[in-house]
């Protein structure tokens, strides 16, 4: 029996989704500051993060073990996870590569395709189906998404396997998320998906990397500074952030208000490199916006009643 529409997500799991974006913003800018190639980028960003989050791991586990709960370290959701892991090298690999062919501007704009998979998807696996609000609110979003790229966007030949790779990227990004959401409903903590979801995409990256003969370290010891960014704060932060929020938000839900980050790309663009910021880039802008919050308000159908539930984190 289908329940009526849900209750507004908690606050917590939209705000921290809001936040995460914001950081996730500055990925691309990270991207384009490294001066490894794309795949050995994807390598660091998976793997400088794993020492952080085996601590937090240990101690989340300890302290289940001094609350008398079971000492388990397989997670719960574990094949959910290693999918994750998979999913998210494929996406940096498709990402870093087509961010360093084409245009970000271009790689944004096609990687908004995101949304739409995850809200088709998630209906059909999880139950989680849209609003009429919803969807409308998710339209004005993703048109203000696509204005805010159409400013700085560039088609040219010598850029089409950049944008081919920037499209699919949207593909890998979804498997990601929905496998996250399907591991948090299984009961798996924000650190668990983080920790084992980095531990399975590292080798997947590094081979990767080595099979196009990328070069691993930096040429210079400043050249790390971009690559500990990626990993400590846009993937550890902005990507837990995002794991966090999955266990708290519908999957169509969350991939929206993620579209706050090309929003955060093009002001820090604007601000810092002197990029063009045109008056329907503002419109776009705002568009995303107000689509998020009124994206929000609306809510979603969930048919599986406490479908959104996850364990307590940590």
């Amino acid at each position: 029996m289908t329940a009526p529409s849900s209750p507004q997500p908690p606050i917590p799991g939209v705000a921290v989704l809001a936040v995460s974006a914001v950081v996730l913003g500055f990925a691309s800018i990270l991207v384009k500051a490294s001066d490894l190639g794309p795949q050995a980028i994807a390598f660091w960003r998976l793997s400088l993060g794993l020492p952080l989050l085996s601590l937090a791991l240990v101690h989340g586990l300890m302290k289940h073990r001094r609350e008398g709960r079971p000492f388990i370290l397989r997670p719960p959701g574990w094949k959910a996870l290693a999918l994750a892991g998979v999913f998210f090298a494929g996406d940096l690999a498709f990402w870093h590569a087509g961010i360093k062919i084409t245009t970000a501007a271009n790689a944004t704009l096609l990687a908004n395709l995101t949304p739409i998979l995850v809200a088709i998807a998630a209906w059909f696996l999880f139950q989680e189906r849209p609003t009429r609000g919803m969807v409308l609110a998710g339209a004005l979003a993703i048109l203000g998404a696509i204005c805010l790229a159409a400013g700085n966007v560039r088609f040219a030949p010598e850029r089409v396997s950049g944008d081919i790779l920037s499209a699919l990227t949207a593909v890998w990004y979804t498997g990601y998320l929905l496998s996250i959401r399907a591991a948090r409903r299984a009961g798996a903590a924000t650190v668990e998906v983080m920790f084992w979801s980095a531990f399975v995409g590292a080798p997947i990256a590094l081979l990767i990397a080595l099979g196009f003969n990328e070069p691993l370290l930096p040429p210079e010891p400043a050249g790390w500074l971009p690559l500990l960014a990626l990993a400590l704060i846009v993937h550890v932060g902005g990507q837990g952030g995002v794991a966090y929020g999955l266990g708290h938000t519908p999957a169509a839900l969350a991939t929206l208000i993620i579209l706050i980050q090309p929003v955060v790309s093009a002001l820090v663009g604007w601000m810092m490199f002197g990029e063009a910021f045109t008056p329907l880039q503002w419109i776009g802008a705002a568009f995303v916006l107000i689509g998020v919050y009124a994206a929000q308000r609306a809510g979603v159908q969930v048919s599986t009643p406490g479908a959104g539930a996850a364990k307590p984190d940590p």
